[in-house]
């Protein structure tokens, strides 16, 4: 879990702030009874625009006297907070830097055992687009 993200209720100069639950989905904190207990005395459903949710970076956004609530959220439930929060362009920019991370992972133990199979320098530097000093470090460590 990470540090809490907080619903909070947006007035209508707030509602820039945040994302509206709608845009992210289930996140498994809705079901618990605090949260229940607060959208019951907020007078509020999770569907509604104004409730709203911010991650935990930008919690001192919300406004001074909103009606908040903080939520923990796991890893992937705050991913989606703050993805549907960018710009759509940026959005898309941040999901292929986190592919490239993905795929970057395990980049220097690959690389080190299409050496061992006997797959020679050039072919792995056509193959993957890495530079060859690259490849020369990646295999040294």
């Amino acid at each position: 879990m990470t540090d809490d993200a907080y619903l909070f209720l947006a007035d209508a100069s707030a509602r820039h702030l945040g994302v509206a639950l709608s845009a992210v989905g289930d996140l498994e904190c809705l079901e618990t009874s605090a949260v229940q207990a607060w959208f019951d005395a907020q007078g509020v459903t999770a569907h509604q625009e104004d409730v709203r949710v911010l991650p935990p970076e930008e919690n001192g956004f919300i406004p001074e006297g909103a009606e908040r609530l903080p939520v923990p959220l796991s890893e992937e439930e705050l991913e989606r907070v703050r993805q549907a929060g960018l710009p759509e362009s940026r959005a898309h920019l941040e999901a292929e830097l986190l592919a490239f991370r993905d795929c970057a992972d395990g980049r220097d133990a690959l690389l080190g055992k299409a050496l061992a199979a006997g797959v020679p320098q050039h072919r792995i530097v056509e193959l993957t687009g890495v530079d060859p000093a690259t490849l020369a470090a990646a295999t040294e460590a």
